[in-house]
Formats: C-alpha cells, structure tokens, sequence
C-alpha cells in the first residue's frame, strides 16, 4: 500500500493535503509533515496543506490558501480523519483523485485510494513509515521541518508516549526522527505553554464533572468556562482522557461549546461507544470517538444513552 500511495503521489504535479476540524498536533504534523516532505523531496510540485488555522498550534505551522480552481487535476490526500464530516475543507471531492491516511478505524471507507493502520500510535507514525518505504525505493530524504512536525505529532497523540497506543515500533520511528537538529526543548515549551492553562482546567474538570451509580460521566464546557481558563476549544481534546483516572467511572464524555455546535469527546473503559457517536454523526475508535450536537438539550440525550450503555456493561 505504501508504494502505491508514492506511485500516485509521483503522478500529480499539485497535491492538496486536508486534516480534520479542530486539529490537534497529529492533525498538523501528519498533515503539514508529509507536506514538508514531499516539498523536499520533489520541489517541482505544487503542494499545499489546508484547513481553518487554529491559533493555538502557530508553534507547529500554518496553513495555506486555496482555491476551488485550485483542485482542478490535484491529488487530495486526507490525513488522521476518520470520516468526511470531519474533513475540513469543502472542496476535498473536487480534485481528481481523493487518498485517505488515517489511524482510525475505517469506519467511513471513503477515497480512491486508502492506506489505513489502526495499529499505528498516529497517523504522523504512519507518515514516518511512509518515508522509510519512499527512502528505500526512491531515494527520498527527510528534512528538519518535517521530522520536527512529525516528532509533534506522535508526542501529541501519545500523550508524551505514555497512552497504551505507544509501541516499540513508536519508539523505533521516533529515534530516527530525533537525529534531525530541530530544536525539541523549544518545541515542549511551546506545547507546555498551552498545557498549562489546561491544567488549571483539568483541575476544573475533576472537581465538577458527575456520575450516575453505574459510572457513566460527563461535564460540560461552555464557551464562558474556555475563557475563564484561557483555552480553546481544540486546546480541550488533550484532556479528554483525564477522568479516566477516577474510580468507578465506566465511560465519560466531556462537551465543549464552541461558536455553531457543541463537541462530545466519547471515552470508555469497557463499553463499545463509537456506534454511539455515530448516532450524532460522529465516530471514531471503539473506546475513544467524538461526535457533534447542537444544543445542550441534544447533549443531554447523549448523556442518558451513554448511562444505558454503562448501565449494561
């Protein structure tokens, strides 16, 4: 598959790369990090990484514009997104040929061609794993830009390789990535700068959040609570995990207002929940999924399915 995917990409003189709506640092390194490595490796090719920028990751990249015209005989290549209503972007389908890269479970097999690893920590592994092949086969290099984004991205959706998706192989994709003289202590301190708010918040969390007695969990975040604690609504999904710590709690779900809908980030300890995001249009992995509602109403029938599922776990 990998081969495949560099066949095509060799064929394309313009390549347009999209990620999913409120991106987190998998988002931009797998997407903005395979677009630094193919500039690298054919620097003839028009290649652009798009989407709505989130101000919070200005310390990884930012985006670049197109135009619908723009799509006319380009590769879309879609990265770390799961199924087409998270795609962000409203052209994706307009180019000549649509490729997915993704971690998540294929729940929405869309695109001409699809290379999809659930077994990969993120999708930003997957782009690593992809060069070695490009390496081997074309003589592809690696530069700073990319590894840096890269190395971003699998710390990200690792929590720091401490989340049960780290493998060895992780650690073997990340040694190779740390060769490259990026400067890791700066990227840290520009991630531990928007995680330190979000601690403040954490703490928030742990003190509000409820549970019925068969340990179904939520809380809600409205747009008056992000500001109070300084923090974005893509800021949030690093603490989606946090109340599984707590004792007793079954599955959880935090909501985060943002401007046009309200966000449900799904986790379980045992009880299969992504069928359940897919009720409001969401997915994702059977313990970890994301959905969107659109009133609080709407979230609180989120809430009473989620208490049927833990109530016959």
């Amino acid at each position: 598959m990998k081969r495949q995917i560099i066949d095509t990409i060799e064929k394309y003189d313009k390549i347009i790369i999209h990620r999913h709506v409120r991106p987190d640092p998998d988002a931009y390194g797998s997407q903005v990090g395979l677009k630094e490595l193919l500039r690298a490796n054919y620097p003839e090719k028009q290649i652009y990484a798009v989407g709505a920028h989130e101000k919070s990751l200005s310390y990884l990249a930012l985006q670049d514009q197109v135009n619908r015209e723009d799509y006319n005989g380009a590769l879309v290549i879609v990265t770390d997104t799961g199924n087409t209503q998270r795609i962000d972007g409203e052209f994706y389908m307009e180019g000549d040929l649509l490729m997915k890269i993704d971690h998540h479970p294929d729940a929405d097999p869309y695109g001409d061609v699809k290379w999809v690893d659930t077994t990969a920590s993120s999708t930003s592994e997957m782009i690593v794993s992809l060069f070695k092949e490009g390496k081997e086969s074309f003589g592809w290099e690696m530069n700073v830009d990319a590894a840096r984004l890269l190395f971003a991205g699998i710390v990200g959706d690792t929590g720091r390789f401490i989340f049960p998706s780290t493998t060895v192989k992780t650690f073997e994709v990340t040694s190779e990535l740390i060769k490259y003289n990026f400067d890791r202590t700066a990227l840290f301190t520009s991630m531990y700068e928007v995680e330190r708010d979000l601690l403040h918040l954490q703490g928030y969390i742990y003190q509000n959040f409820t549970m019925d007695d068969n340990g179904a969990a939520f809380i809600k975040l409205n747009k008056e609570i992000l500001v109070e604690f300084n923090v974005t609504a893509s800021d949030t999904s690093q603490l989606v995990g946090s109340l599984g710590n707590v004792k007793g709690i079954c599955a959880w779900t935090i909501f985060i207002e943002e401007e046009d809908q309200i966000r449900v980030r799904l986790r379980s300890k045992g009880p299969v929940i992504n069928t359940l995001a897919a009720e409001f249009g969401g997915g994702g992995h059977p313990l970890a999924s994301g959905a969107s509602v659109y009133s609080w109403e709407e979230a609180d029938q989120v809430i009473e399915k989620l208490k049927e599922l833990c109530a016959t776990k």
